[in-house]
């Protein structure tokens, strides 16, 4: 094993690789839950959802560990399932089980793309400098939203958003931020892990002794809460899509939809991780990108067959890059720990959103790393960056972030007459790029 990954070029070791692998998981568990409580106002079971999301999410990550040998997780993708959900089954009125099919056929289009090369195309046609933008972009929006899971950032009617009142949860939060933080700084092995822990510790109190969590939308007054150790999977939503039906002309718009976010959601994470991890190739593009979104196309393609919305590479990858993790290892640790919950899916109502919120803050700062390599200089270059980079957390969209970086690269770039720095490979990414807002 230690030979298949490559542990003595990457300088890592199977006790690293595992601690990456848990906090990757630890990152990534709340969608074992938040998945199914999407998708299920669809009209979909929710037990049967959790069982596809748990599903999905293990053999997606293991496949990319395996067979890419990358550190990234795949599960199903928020913003994608809200898609799912809320324009597509109650918004035109499609039955859930043609919108299964729809998540087939985009990842069937998705894996074709993938295996000729196409996607790497598209990757290789994304100029460094808004490559650096989308890991910095990143990083902002991850840690927007830890702190927002935290509920320390709130919605605010006359500001949009603002700072939270201190209470029980609040401080509970900073106290929790600022171990994981000190733990980090030591460079202490398991920093992330030890500050998911600590933070859970003393987040019981919450509800029993002092506070109120329900009274701050988390649902219950205990923050913490033990809801049960088994419950059995529910397989009900394995191969119930309807192959015909979603291929009708009309649901096009819809697949294209699928196809394009889920692309631009992982190569865009792709990006994001390797720039910030130095996960690069002698050529200067990210480690094994072919592997790598063949393994995410197959995530989506499968995710139809087992019941879910597509899966895609997740931005919380980070966390365990952060702590280490090298290897397709870490992806196969990830993977494997999702496996359990198909029947202890109750024990994750232990660790609340404020334990996990910690680590996700500062993996944003990890992620932060390549903005230094931004040409601030060349106004024609940092302009679209910025624009790249800060849509990505404002617009609560890593897709409109690139999108909108593409698009004023685009006509900045041949306004002013550099038409060498435009491939026609953007050209066709920003065609596809406005069909994907008009629709």
């Amino acid at each position: 094993m230690q030979n298949y990954f490559d542990f003595k070029s990457q300088n890592t070791n199977y006790k690293t690789e595992i601690l990456a692998g848990i906090t990757t998981f630890l990152a990534t568990m709340y969608i074992i839950v938040v998945n199914p409580a999407i998708l299920t106002n669809s009209g979909m079971p929710f037990s049967g959802l959790l069982t596809a999301t748990v599903l999905v999410s293990a053999f997606s990550s293991i496949a990319m560990g395996i067979y890419a040998k990358n550190p990234i997780v795949i599960a199903p993708g928020m913003g994608i399932n809200a898609f799912f959900t809320y324009s597509v089954v109650l918004g035109m009125g499609v039955k859930w089980e043609v919108a299964l099919g729809t998540v087939f056929w985009s990842g069937v289009i998705f894996l074709l793309l993938s295996v000729f090369n196409i996607r790497v195309k598209i990757l290789q046609a994304i100029p460094r400098q808004l490559r650096f933008a989308i890991a910095a972009g990143i990083g902002l929006f991850i840690t927007f939203i830890g702190f927002e899971n935290a509920k320390f950032i709130v919605a605010n009617p006359a500001t949009l958003v603002g700072i939270a009142k201190l209470n029980s949860i609040t401080v509970t939060f900073l106290v929790g931020l600022i171990v994981t933080a000190i733990l980090v700084i030591k460079r202490i092995k398991g920093a992330l892990i030890a500050g998911i822990v600590f933070t859970t510790l003393i987040a019981i109190p919450i509800g029993r002794l002092y506070g109120d969590a329900s009274a701050i939308n988390f649902g219950t007054s205990t923050l913490v809460t033990w809801r049960g150790l088994f419950a059995l999977p529910d397989f009900s939503l394995i191969l119930k899509l309807d192959f015909v039906n979603s291929i009708q002309l009309a649901l096009f718009p819809v697949i294209f939809a699928f196809l394009f976010t889920d692309m631009f959601d992982s190569i865009s994470t792709f990006i994001g991780v390797a720039e910030a991890a130095d996960l690069i190739d002698e050529t200067g593009e990210p480690r094994r990108v072919k592997e790598s979104l063949i393994a995410d196309a197959f995530s989506t393609t499968i995710s139809g067959l087992l019941g879910s919305s597509s899966g895609t590479a997740y931005i919380e990858s980070a966390a365990g890059v952060e702590e280490g993790g090298r290897t397709g290892l870490t992806a196969v640790v990830a993977g494997l720990l999702f496996l359990p919950f198909m029947f202890f899916s109750p024990l994750l109502s232990v660790v609340p959103a404020i334990a996990t919120a910690p680590a996700l803050i500062l993996v944003g700062v990890f992620m932060m790393k390549p903005v230094v390599k931004i040409n601030w200089n060349q106004l024609d270059d940092a302009i679209p960056a910025f624009f790249g980079m800060i849509l990505i957390p404002l617009t609560y969209s890593i897709t409109q972030g690139i999108i909108w970086g593409f698009i004023s690269w685009t006509i900045i770039k041949l306004a002013l007459g550099k038409k060498e720095e435009v491939s026609w490979m953007l050209i066709v990414i920003d065609i596809l790029a406005i069909a994907a807002i008009l629709i």
